[in-house]
């Protein structure tokens, strides 16, 4: 073998091709580091140590990620628990929807990113309230203003979804949790429900060739005001040019 072959794997190839070459990178790294880049199966955070302190600074203040069972019926179908009001990630934050409802995303469709104003009481900063909140009493979830501010708790029962949140809120360390959770019909480590915080930005992706179908509840009822879009435009199926035109003659 010529020592030009040994230095230079891609010396078969034409100068410009080599110099527009890239290999991927099959670096698995930390979770922590996946979480916020490519991603991560849901069940491994459900699995996770969450008093790691590389994971602990990953983690975006306020979400939760718990397990659910599914349990098949043979011959009929499956059955799959969400949540008890009085057991639980919900009782445990104090946190009980105001409104449940549900949607159905098509195939190779994505929704968001969305994103729900936090309370802030009066004469506070948000800077300060979110310090006290999730930094100097993260464990008096009473503090929390589900009454006047839109937490969501979501589920997925068909379909496979890829979650991806990004913190916004004021003064908060800009993290990104970046997932992928299985609905009911894929039974696996990775069926679970997942608590997002107002002033989180979310959005979903369905994976996959089949719809992806989710049951979530609300601390507020439906209010349009709360509903905030950051780079939704995803969700608009833009018109052929020529019926553009046609409508605008």
């Amino acid at each position: 073998m010529s020592s030009s072959s040994e230095g230079n794997l891609w010396h078969g190839l034409s100068e410009s091709a080599q110099q527009a070459l890239v290999t991927r990178d099959y670096s698995a790294g930390s979770l922590a580091q996946q979480l916020g880049s490519v991603g991560v199966d849901i069940g491994k955070l459900v699995l996770a140590n969450r008093e790691d302190a590389e994971l602990c600074a990953a983690w975006i203040p306020g979400v939760e990620i718990f397990a659910r069972a599914i349990y098949p019926q043979r011959h009929r179908g499956s059955f799959g628990e969400f949540v008890r009001r009085d057991e639980g990630v919900l009782s445990k934050i104090g946190m009980w929807p105001q409104q449940w409802a549900a949607a159905r995303m098509f195939a190779q469709t994505a929704k968001g990113f969305h994103v729900h104003p936090p309370s802030i009481p009066d004469g506070t900063e948000p800077a300060d309230w979110f310090r006290r909140l999730f930094v100097d009493e993260p464990a008096n979830t009473s503090l929390r203003r589900y009454e006047s501010e839109q937490w969501d708790v979501m589920f997925f029962v068909q379909g496979v979804a890829e979650m991806i949140l990004h913190d916004v809120r004021v003064a908060m360390p800009t993290r990104t949790m970046r997932f992928f959770i299985d609905g009911d019909n894929h039974r696996s480590g990775n069926n679970a429900g997942v608590v997002i915080p107002a002033g989180v930005a979310h959005a979903i992706r369905v994976e996959g060739s089949e719809d992806l179908i989710m049951v979530y509840g609300t601390s507020t009822s439906f209010r349009p005001d709360f509903e905030g879009r950051i780079a939704s435009e995803v969700e608009t199926a833009t018109l052929p040019p020529s019926w553009d035109g046609f409508l605008t003659q």
